[in-house]
C-alpha cells in the first residue's frame, strides 16, 4: 500500500462510515454498527501497519496540499504522521475500537441505535483530524467540529431536558475557550508574517527564547499573550479551571459517550495541542499553564470526595488528571504529560465501561448508595473495576504509578516544590475518593431501592417509580454479556502493563525538553526505574496513596451512610455542591449577559430600528406619499409641468 495515502484512509474512514450510516443503513441496526467498528478498526490496522513498515521507528511523514492562497494569506490541507500523532491515533482507533465493540451491547435497545453510531464515526473523524493536523487553521476547523459531535452525543438522549441542558452547556462554555484560541491563532499569523504551520511558528518563538542577544521586551510580550490564548483552547477543550463546570454534567449523555469522549479522547486533545506546539509558550505561560492545571487537579479531587453519582465522581476524577497533565506541560514534561495521557485512556475508559456496566445491571441506576454487594454478581466487572482504580490510584506495578510518578518527578526536578506537594496531596485524595466509591459500590452490603434489570434505558424510565421510590423493589444484577465484557478485559489488560512496554520512550525523541538521556531497556529496569531514578518520589507517592487507602477503608468499609458530612460539616456541604461555581457564574456572567442582552436589545428596537432605520423609512414613506399627489392623470396637467421643465432648463442654459 502506497505510505502517502494511509493517513488520509485513516481519517476518512469514519467520514465515510457517518455517511453511509446516515444515508443508507438508518434503518438497519447491525449494519450501521458494524460499518462504525469496522472504519475505527480499521484505522487502528492500517495505524499498526504503518509502523510496523517503517521497523517501529516511524520516521516523520507529512503530505499537505494547498488549499485556499487569498493574497499574504496561504492555507495548506496537510496531515502529519510522527512518533507523537501515531501514539495518538493509536489511542482514538484503539480505545475509541474498543469502546465501539462495548456499545453494540450497551445501546442494542436503545431507538437511537443507528444515530448513536453515526455520531461516533462523526467524532472520531473529527478527533483524528486534530491529531494529524500540520497547520494551525486545519486544526482549528477539526477542533469545531469534535466541539459539534460531543454536542450531539452528550445531548443523545435530547427529549431528556437534563441531556439537552448538559449538550448546550458544553458547546456554549467551549465556545469561550475556543475564542481566545482563534485569537491566539490569528495573533500568530500575523507576528509570524503570514504563517500557520506548527513548524515555523514553533522554529520562530525558538529563535525568540533562544537569542543569544536576549529576549526584547515586545517579542516577549507577544509571547506570552500567544501562549496564553491558545492555552485557552485547551482550558475549554480539557475543562481546566474556570472553564470547567461542563464536563461533570456531560455524563448525562450515554455512558459509552463518556467513555470516549470524556476520558479518552475529547478532553485529551487539549492536552495534545499544547504538546503539539510546546515549543511556542516562554517562561511566564509555562508558568501559567502549570498552576492552572495543578490548581485544576486538586479542585476536582475536591469536589469528587462528596460526589454520590459513579459517573460523575468519575467525570471529576477526570478533571483531576487532566489538570496533571496539563501541569506536566507547565513544567516543560510534555513527555511526562503524553505518557499520562496514555495510561489515563486505558484506565479511564476501563473505569468508565465497568461504570456502564454496573448501571446497566442496576436498571440504570447511578448512586452508589444504592449499591453494594455487587462483587459476587459481576466478577469480570468487579475485577476490572479494581484493576482500573489501582492504576488510577498510581499503585505499582499499574500503569498509573509511572506516569503519575513521572509528572512529580519532574515537578521535583523542576524544584517546583508547591507543585510537587500539591501533585502528592491530590493522589492521596485519589486514592481516598476511587475506594470511597469501591468499598460503597462492590464490597458494600446489598441494598434495596433499585428496580429489576433491563437493558432498555426507555423501559428504565417508564418502570415503576413510585416503587423504586419507596425501595420495595430489589435488583438482581447479573454480569454484562460478552460483547460488553471482553472490552473490559482488553482494556485492563493495557491498564496494568501500560506503564512498562515502553510508551514513556516513545516520546523520548520527540521533545527536546525530556530531561532523561538513557531510559530502561530490560523489562525489570522498566518495572523499577521510578524506584531508580527518583526513589524519594517514588516513596512519597505510596505514601500519599497508603494515607488514602487506610482513611478510605477506616470510613466507608461498611458505611450504611456517608459520616464525612458530620466530620467535616459545612466544608463537605460546599465539596457536594461543588463549591457552587455554578451558582456564582449564574449570578455573575449568566445575569450580567442577561443584563447586557436586554440592553442590547434595547438599543436596537428603539434606537437602531425606531429612531435610525425607522425615521429614515418613514421619511421615505412620507416623501413617496407627497409625490403621489402630484400623479393627477390628468394630461394638461402633464403638459404644463413638461413645458415648465423645459422653459426652466432653457432658462438654466440660455438665459445667461
Amino acid at each position: 500500500m502506497n505510505l502517502e495515502a494511509l493517513p488520509w484512509l485513516i481519517l476518512f474512514l469514519p467520514l465515510l462510515s457517518a455517511t453511509a450510516i446516515t444515508l443508507f443503513t438508518m434503518r438497519c441496526r447491525t449494519t450501521s454498527a458494524l460499518l462504525s467498528i469496522g472504519a475505527i478498526v480499521t484505522g487502528f490496522v492500517l495505524t499498526l501497519s504503518f509502523i510496523a513498515a517503517n521497523g517501529f521507528h516511524p520516521a516523520v511523514m507529512e503530505t499537505s496540499a494547498n488549499w485556499l492562497s487569498i493574497g499574504n494569506l496561504n492555507i495548506d490541507f496537510g496531515l502529519r504522521l510522527d512518533v507523537l500523532s501515531l501514539m495518538m491515533v493509536l489511542i482514538v482507533t484503539g480505545v475509541g475500537g474498543a469502546i465501539h465493540i462495548y456499545s453494540f451491547g450497551y445501546m442494542s435497545e436503545d431507538r437511537g441505535f443507528s444515530r448513536f453510531f453515526a455520531c461516533m464515526s462523526l467524532f472520531t473523524f473529527s478527533m483524528l483530524g486534530i491529531v494529524l493536523a500540520n497547520n494551525f487553521i486545519q486544526l482549528f476547523i477539526f477542533w469545531e467540529l469534535v466541539g459539534v459531535s460531543s454536542y450531539l452525543l452528550i445531548g443523545f438522549w435530547f427529549e431528556k431536558p437534563s441531556a439537552a441542558d448538559a449538550a448546550k452547556k458544553a458547546f456554549i462554555t467551549n465556545r469561550l475557550g475556543d475564542f481566545g484560541f482563534l485569537l491566539g491563532i490569528i495573533i500568530l499569523w500575523w507576528w509570524t508574517n503570514g504563517s500557520l504551520s506548527f513548524d515555523i511558528a514553533q522554529q520562530q518563538a525558538q529563535a525568540v527564547i533562544k537569542s543569544p542577544y536576549g529576549v526584547t521586551f515586545g517579542d516577549n510580550f507577544w509571547l506570552t499573550i500567544i501562549g496564553l490564548l491558545i492555552f485557552c483552547g485547551a482550558v475549554g477543550k480539557s475543562a481546566q479551571f474556570p472553564l470547567h463546570v461542563w464536563l461533570p454534567d456531560a455524563m448525562e449523555g450515554p455512558t459509552p459517550v463518556s467513555a470516549l469522549i470524556h476520558a479518552a479522547t475529547m478532553v485529551a486533545a487539549g492536552v495534545y495541542m499544547l504538546c503539539r506546539v510546546i515549543l511556542l509558550f516562554n517562561v511566564e505561560a509555562s508558568h501559567v499553564i502549570a498552576w492552572v492545571g495543578g490548581f485544576t487537579a486538586l479542585l476536582a479531587a475536591l469536589i469528587a470526595i462528596q460526589q454520590n453519582d459513579i459517573k460523575r465522581i468519575l467525570a471529576y476524577s477526570t478533571l483531576s488528571q487532566l489538570g496533571y497533565m496539563v501541569m506536566a506541560v507547565g513544567l516543560s514534561g510534555p513527555t511526562q504529560a503524553m505518557f499520562h495521557l496514555t495510561t489515563h485512556a486505558f484506565f479511564k475508559a476501563l473505569l468508565f465501561l465497568g461504570a456502564g456496566s454496573v448501571i446497566i445491571a442496576l436498571h440504570h441506576e447511578q448512586n452508589i448508595w444504592k449499591m453494594g454487594g455487587l462483587r459476587q454478581k459481576m466478577p469480570v466487572t468487579f475485577w476490572t473495576f479494581i484493576i482500573g482504580t489501582l492504576a488510577l490510584c498510581g499503585v505499582p506495578p499499574f500503569s498509573g504509578f509511572y506516569s503519575k510518578d513521572s509528572i512529580l518527578a519532574q515537578a521535583l526536578e523542576q524544584r517546583n516544590y508547591p507543585l510537587f506537594a500539591l501533585g502528592v496531596v491530590v493522589a492521596g485524595l485519589t486514592t481516598f475518593y476511587m475506594f470511597r466509591l469501591f468499598y460503597i459500590a462492590f464490597l458494600g452490603e446489598r441494598r434495596t431501592g433499585v428496580a429489576p434489570v433491563s437493558h432498555s434505558k426507555e423501559a428504565a424510565q417508564a418502570g415503576d417509580e413510585s416503587l423504586r421510590q419507596a425501595g420495595s423493589l430489589s435488583y438482581e444484577p447479573h454480569e454484562s454479556p460478552p460483547v460488553m465484557a471482553w472490552p473490559l478485559r482488553t482494556l485492563a489488560v493495557f491498564a496494568v502493563i501500560g506503564g512498562v512496554i515502553g510508551i514513556r520512550g516513545i516520546f523520548d525523541s520527540q521533545f527536546i525538553s525530556d530531561t532523561h538521556a538513557e531510559r530502561a531497556s530490560t523489562f525489570l529496569q522498566k518495572l523499577f526505574e521510578p524506584f531508580a531514578h527518583a526513589p524519594i518520589v517514588a516513596i512519597i507517592g505510596l505514601l500519599a496513596v497508603a494515607a488514602g487507602f487506610i482513611a478510605a477503608r477506616m470510613l466507608y468499609r461498611n458505611a450504611e451512610s456517608d459520616p464525612l458530612p458530620a466530620k467535616l460539616g459545612w466544608f463537605a456541604t460546599a465539596m457536594k455542591n461543588r463549591f457552587y461555581f455554578d451558582e456564582i457564574y449564574e449570578a455573575t456572567f449568566i445575569r450580567a449577559h442577561d443584563f447586557i442582552a436586554a440592553v442590547m436589545d434595547w438599543i436596537d428596537r428603539w434606537l437602531v430600528d425606531w429612531a435610525g432605520i425607522g425615521l429614515v423609512r418613514g421619511g421615505t414613506d412620507f416623501t413617496g406619499r407627497a409625490l403621489r399627489l402630484m400623479q393627477t392623470g390628468n394630461l394638461q396637467t402633464y403638459a404644463f409641468l413638461f413645458a415648465l421643465g423645459v422653459a426652466v432648463v432653457l432658462y438654466l442654459v440660455l438665459g445667461k
